[in-house]
């Protein structure tokens, strides 16, 4: 290795690659240029724009300096908090983190007017008014960004090259995992195994650690070779039996050496970024997983978004309401309402209403269907694509997911949440399994993970799978981002039968 950064004359592949790193900003994301320049302008325009404006209309001097002012400490904020750093840009919908930055914004601005005093009495609602704009363009133009990276990352756009560096059980499964999903910018180029046995993964194997450490560097250079071999932009270890930390370390010299990266895959699934705590014990790294929604007041914060959410939205849509139940009413004979019992936290039963959207012997039909093989669905719950029971315009309230608004009346008395996993049948519940009991811990919701994912076109364990990672990692910044999401579920309406 020392030969290989010493040598005199043309400059070696390593060094080569190390010049191109740094030119891409040393992050080699290779994410869209105007992704900076897009956030910058938007932010400088959502605060200096308005504050001008309404400082002009109010007669005040200077108002163009106050808007400079206002777009100065809004993309300032933004960028003291990283919001810019190419590793964030595109990353998540951000909504919750902008809400936080919009509160020191206009904190900032209203101690800034204070103190100076350069427009007189200027009034604490005036603040607010002239900043609101700011929150509220930034919160839309950060998904704009999100959706954009996700775009070209299902193209392979965008993404990190990546070699993989572990036993090959571990191999197999962190390559099969980094395949199914495109929601990560990693992109496997590569393998070196440790040991004799082969990676399955359908990767090229571009080298072989031994079993046992080897003297000197040969590990540094197996694996540096194959990083400049497939042109990688980053290595991701896999520590176990084999990879210690000595020869862990070695490796991490010699890719920092050459200017490259490295990662480390400690072996945790389905755990949120935000649950990891990395400490330090004696020379030891030590990732200590933190309870879900364990911020200070997240789960009031949680109860209080549900109940004004869902009074706002009765309040809002009532002329909707009796609009859809004029429909339901005429199209079909029965009652406007659906009451189903289902299953809310720790099991507890409550009755969850629904506007009609089947013919009113449609319970009594289910056991028909069910021995006739119409189930679509391979696990516990009853789906089939053209079911004979749903009316004509019960499609209509299905495919718009309009059928289950009056659900807001349960998240009004508490029984649900806006956010949560799907609300099972007690028959349904009865056939669990310890791992899908735990589907009950939180309170069924409205939406979820399963509905912005899918919905009924997610196998039995895909939708398990879902409610299980939103039980153990939800947040209110998650609950934020899912609602983002089920806008866009909504209206392109797969799954949705």
């Amino acid at each position: 290795m020392a030969a290989r950064s010493v040598t005199a004359g043309p400059p070696s592949r390593s060094q080569e690659r190390r010049g191109r790193t740094l030119e891409r900003g040393g992050d080699g994301l290779g994410k869209a240029r105007w992704y900076r320049p897009f956030a910058l302008l938007t932010d400088a325009a959502g605060a200096g724009v308005p504050l001008g404006l309404l400082l002009a209309a109010g007669e005040r001097q200077l108002p163009w300096l106050g808007g400079l002012f206002g777009a100065a400490a809004w993309t300032g904020i933004r960028g003291l908090r990283r919001r810019y750093a190419s590793r964030r840009l595109g990353e998540s919908f951000g909504v919750l983190a902008t809400a936080r930055d919009w509160v020191l914004l206009a904190g900032a601005m209203a101690l800034a007017l204070l103190l100076t005093d350069v427009y007189g009495s200027t009034r604490p609602t005036t603040v607010f008014a002239a900043t609101l704009p700011a929150l509220l363009l930034t919160a839309t133009a950060t998904p704009v960004v999100r959706l954009h990276l996700n775009r070209q990352r299902r193209q392979a756009r965008s993404v990190r090259r990546a070699l993989v560096v572990g036993e090959s059980a571990a191999v197999d499964q962190v390559v099969g995992r980094l395949a199914s999903r495109t929601d990560h910018p990693y992109v496997v180029v590569g393998v070196v195994p440790v040991g004799l046995q082969s990676p399955q993964a359908g990767v090229p194997l571009l080298g072989r650690l031994a079993a046992g450490a080897e003297p000197g560097d040969r590990d540094a250079d197996i694996v540096l070779g194959a990083v400049e071999d497939c042109g990688a932009d980053v290595a991701l270890v896999l520590p176990g039996l084999r990879m210690t930390g000595d020869r862990l370390r070695r490796v991490t010299w010699a890719l920092h050496g050459a200017g490259l990266q490295l990662a480390v895959v400690p072996g945790l699934t389905e755990v949120a970024q935000a649950r990891v705590r990395p400490t330090s014990a004696a020379g030891l790294t030590v990732l200590q997983i933190v309870a879900p929604a364990q911020q200070f007041g997240t789960p009031f914060f949680k109860s209080a978004l549900d109940k004004v959410g869902s009074a706002f939205g009765l309040l809002l849509l009532a002329p909707l309401f009796a609009v859809i139940a004029l429909a339901v009413r005429c199209s079909s004979p029965g009652p406007v309402f659906h009451r189903q019992t289902r299953c809310g936290l720790h099991g507890e039963a409550f009755l969850m209403w629904k506007f009609r959207t089947m013919v009113v012997d449609a319970e009594e039909r289910l056991a028909e269907l069910t021995r006739s093989g119409a189930n679509q669905n391979d696990g516990l719950m009853f789906k089939m694509r053209r079911d004979p029971r749903v009316t004509r315009v019960g499609g209509v309230l299905r495919r718009l997911s309009l059928d289950e608004l009056p659900q807001l009346f349960n998240v009004l008395r508490g029984d649900m949440s806006l956010i949560g996993p799907r609300p099972p049948l007690p028959a349904e519940v009865a056939r669990y399994d310890r791992t899908a009991l735990r589907r009950l811990a939180v309170r069924p919701g409205m939406t979820g993970l399963w509905q912005v994912s899918g919905r009924s076109d997610l196998s039995w364990d895909e939708t398990v799978a879902l409610d299980l990672f939103y039980v153990d990692n939800w947040s209110v910044a998650a609950d934020m981002e899912i609602l983002t999401r089920t806008l866009r579920a909504v209206v392109d309406g797969r799954g949705a039968y």
